[in-house]
């Protein structure tokens, strides 16, 4: 087939960064962009002024040189969207997570999951990160098979965003499925098994909670613990701050078995590491084996082009080189719509459990069902 040629469907702050990552692509160019807000349609048109600015997802489905999605709307659209894309053109698509925000969706992507023709890539950026990549490679050999899975991710509030949409529940699925379905997608895809149990606490204790919008106070979470048991015996762990941006690594994750411990250390966005401490951190991969004792410290440097490109350590630019081979039929989809809607299903339990402060077991109504 011919190279990619996206249109895209939400160009807000993520669409940007998609927008600069598409542009170091081989053979791929954005050639239609649909977004109403009036400010991100003119930084989209900067940034490429070849593409055609339409006003509705039809428009854009009709211009004949698309032949790739990209959708990076507000969470509670994504579902709708691609239920009206599955309706006109099925096209293949880069979905950005969270895939869905409301566990009565369930029979909605039950019924997309069996009719959509083309690929549904759901962006989990996380797993592309080179640090985190290349802890994945190893983990199996370091550990001798993982029991224990940590994830700490400990960061900057939530990025102010068109129309302040990300500011409340009902619009992000809460802050366990809009922020950490990538880490339940990591445990997943690291462990190799699905979850049986979940236990949560978390809740809004430092961020946002003042503000008010149309009347209506923020409740997005700012924190919580989330421990997750998973059916291989494993069991997982995510420790979430969004108030400790003076941390010099953003995550660091964790893998130990019986032969020894993994980690690695991911530097959060250099744009907010602060000038007078010198050069951002370089992200690193620590192996600690039993015996013998001794970590081995690896740095794991990013291109610098990439840091520039986004927010998310290179991974933005090596999740499209993959996406663009599965829309090419060179490799599969590596993370399928099942892959999307585990990790949405584990957040909405996590929420669940902290709001009732009762752990949640698996199957759920809201969970996949085998295809």
């Amino acid at each position: 087939m011919a190279g990619l040629q996206y249109g895209i469907i939400g160009c807000g702050m993520m669409g940007q960064e998609h927008l600069r990552n598409i542009a170091l692509l081989q053979d791929a160019s954005v050639v239609a962009i649909y977004e109403p807000d009036a400010g991100m349609r003119a930084l989209s048109a900067e940034a490429v002024p070849t593409a055609k600015m339409v006003g509705s997802i039809e428009e854009l489905l009709a211009v004949e040189a698309v032949n790739c999605l990209l959708i990076a709307s507000p969470n509670y659209l994504h579902l709708e969207q691609l239920e009206k894309i599955a309706a006109i053109r099925p096209l293949p698509v880069l979905v950005e997570k969270p895939l869905f925000t409301d566990p009565a969706d369930a029979p909605r992507l039950a019924a997309l999951r069996a009719a959509y023709p083309a690929p549904i890539w759901v962006a989990m950026e996380y797993r592309y990160m080179p640090p985190v990549a290349r802890m994945i490679e190893q983990a199996d050999e370091a550990t001798g098979g993982i029991r224990m899975l940590t994830i700490r991710e400990h960061r900057f509030p939530f990025l102010e965003k068109v129309g302040d949409w990300n500011r409340f529940n009902r619009n992000t699925g809460g802050t366990l499925v809009e922020k950490c379905c990538h880490f339940f997608d990591l445990m997943r895809h690291i462990l190799k098994s699905n979850p049986v149990r979940v236990m949560a606490s978390g809740g809004q204790s430092v961020n946002h909670v003042d503000e008010v919008y149309d009347g209506n106070r923020s409740d997005i979470w700012d924190n919580a613990y989330v421990i997750v048991d998973f059916a291989s015996g494993a069991r997982a762990m995510l420790e979430l701050c969004m108030f400790a941006e003076g941390a010099r690594y953003q995550e660091e994750i964790s893998a130990v078995g019986p032969a020894g411990k993994i980690e690695c250390l991911v530097p959060g966005p250099g744009r907010f590491w602060p000038e007078h401490l010198g050069e951002p951190p370089v992200a690193q991969v620590i192996v600690s084996p039993r015996d013998p004792k001794g970590p081995h410290v690896v740095e794991i440097p990013v291109d610098p082009q990439l840091l520039e490109a986004g927010d998310h350590n290179g991974s933005t630019f090596y999740q499209h080189q993959r996406f663009q081979k599965a829309v090419k039929g060179t490799q599969p989809v590596e993370v399928a719509l099942d892959d999307g809607w585990w990790a949405v299903a584990m957040g909405l339990a996590a929420q669940k459990s902290a709001e009732t402060g009762q752990a949640v077991s698996f199957p759920l109504p809201f969970s996949p069902k085998a295809s």
